[in-house]
C-alpha cells in the first residue's frame, strides 16, 4: 500500500506539470527534451495491469531521465484527444496502453511523424506506430497446468474485465494448460463488462464459487481486486493473479500470478526512441525474453513438486520456441 500512495503523490505532481505545460505557446516548446507519457484506460491504483505501467513510465523517468506525464483516460473520444495533445507538445514517445488505443493510434500518428505512438496490443504499425505484443498466453497456459493440479473439485474459473481478443486468448490457454494434466476439468467464464468495479467482481468470484470453482484465473485490473475479495473471504480456494505480480495481494490464496514485465517492455522501447534506432514493427514480448512469466507465489507450496517440474520443462520449451500453446475454448 506504501507504494500504492507513493504512486498517487507522483501522480499529483505530475498532474501540476502537465498544468504548467499546457500554458506555453508551440513557439516555446524545446524540441531537443526527451518526453514520454503514458495514457491508461483505468487508475493506477489497481495493482495489475496500469498500476505496472505506471511503473514502466517512472522506470523511464529514473533511468532515461525522461520528462514524462500520466492521463487516465475516461471514454475513447479521449484517446485521440490526448494524443493529440502529446503530439502537439512534441513528446517523443506517447504510449497507449491497451489493445483499445490501437485505432487512436493509426488516425492520429500521421498529423505529429516526430512522435512515436506505441500500444500495449495491436497489430496496426506505422512510420512511427509500434504495437507492443506479449505472449501472455505462455504462462497463461502454465497458470492452467498449476490450477488443474490443485483443485479439488476439478472446476476452474475464469473472469475477465471485458472480452477483449487477448484476454479471451489467454483464458483459452489456461484452459488447455488445464486439460493437459486434467482433460475432465470443467471451465467456468464470465466477464464483468469494465475494468473498474470491484463490487461486480466480487460477484461474478462468488457465483462462480457458488458452482464449484476453486481456483480462478482473473484478468480484470480494479475490478479484479474484488474477485481477491472473494476467494479471499471463501474456504479452500485458489486465486490467480495478472499482469503485475499480485502475490502479495492475498498471499494466503494466491497460488500464483501471470506476469508481463511492463516496466522492462517499456524501458527497451523508450531507449530505442531515446537513441534514435526505433523501427516501426509488432514488438513481440514472449517468454524467451523473460517479459511475460509465470511466478508462483513464494509463500506458498502446494503445487506438487512434479508438476513444478513440468511446468519448468513445458517453459524451457517455450523460451527455445519449440512450444506454443493451442488454445481451446474455455
Amino acid at each position: 500500500m506504501l507504494c500504492i500512495r507513493r504512486t498517487a503523490l507522483l501522480i499529483h505532481s505530475l498532474s501540476f506539470g502537465a498544468v504548467a505545460c499546457t500554458s506555453k505557446g508551440p513557439e516555446n516548446l524545446d524540441t531537443t527534451a526527451f518526453r514520454v507519457a503514458l495514457l491508461t484506460p483505468g487508475p493506477i491504483s489497481d495493482q495489475a495491469w496500469n498500476s505496472s505501467a505506471y511503473e514502466g513510465l517512472m522506470r523511464i523517468r529514473d533511468s532515461l531521465g525522461a520528462e514524462v506525464s500520466h492521463i487516465q483516460t475516461k471514454t475513447p473520444a479521449e484517446f485521440d484527444e490526448n494524443f493529440r495533445q502529446y503530439g502537439a507538445k512534441n513528446y517523443s514517445l506517447v504510449v497507449g496502453h491497451g489493445f483499445e488505443f490501437q485505432d487512436a493510434a493509426q488516425r492520429v500518428a500521421p498529423e505529429y511523424p516526430r512522435t512515436v505512438y506505441a500500444t500495449t496490443g495491436g497489430t496496426g504499425v506505422g512510420p512511427n506506430i509500434a504495437p507492443m505484443s506479449f505472449a501472455f498466453e505462455e504462462p497463461s497456459y502454465l497458470a492452467g497446468i498449476a490450477a488443474a493440479s490443485v483443485s479439488r473439485t476439478g472446476i476452474l474459473g475464469v473472469i475477465g474485465g471485458t472480452e477483449l481478443p487477448p484476454v479471451r486468448t489467454s483464458f483459452a490457454a489456461f484452459a488447455a494448460g488445464a486439460r493437459s494434466v486434467r482433460p475432465t476439468v470443467t471451465i467456468l467464464s464470465a466477464y464483468i463488462g469494465n475494468w473498474d468495479d470491484a463490487g461486480a467482481g466480487k460477484e461474478q468470484a462468488l457465483a462462480q464459487l457458488a458452482r464449484g470453482a476453486d481456483v480462478i484465473f482473473q484478468n480484470a485490473d480494479a475490478a479484479g481486486l474484488g474477485v481477491f475479495q472473494a476467494v479471499r473471504e471463501a474456504t479452500g480456494a485458489w486465486i490467480i493473479g495478472a499482469n503485475a505480480d499480485q502475490n502479495g495481494v492475498a498471499p494466503a490464496v494466491t497460488l500464483g500470478s501471470v506476469v508481463i514485465d511492463l516496466p522492462h517492455a517499456f524501458l527497451l522501447l523508450a531507449r530505442e526512441v531515446k537513441e534514435k534506432t526505433f523501427t516501426p514493427r509488432v514488438i513481440l514480448f514472449d517468454s524467451a525474453t523473460d517479459v511475460v512469466r509465470w511466478t508462483p507465489n513464494p509463500a506458498l507450496a502446494v503445487i506438487p513438486p512434479a508438476i513444478t517440474t513440468r511446468i519448468d520443462s513445458v517453459r524451457a520449451r517455450m523460451v527455445a520456441h519449440e512450444f506454443e500453446p493451442v488454445p481451446v475454448s474455455p
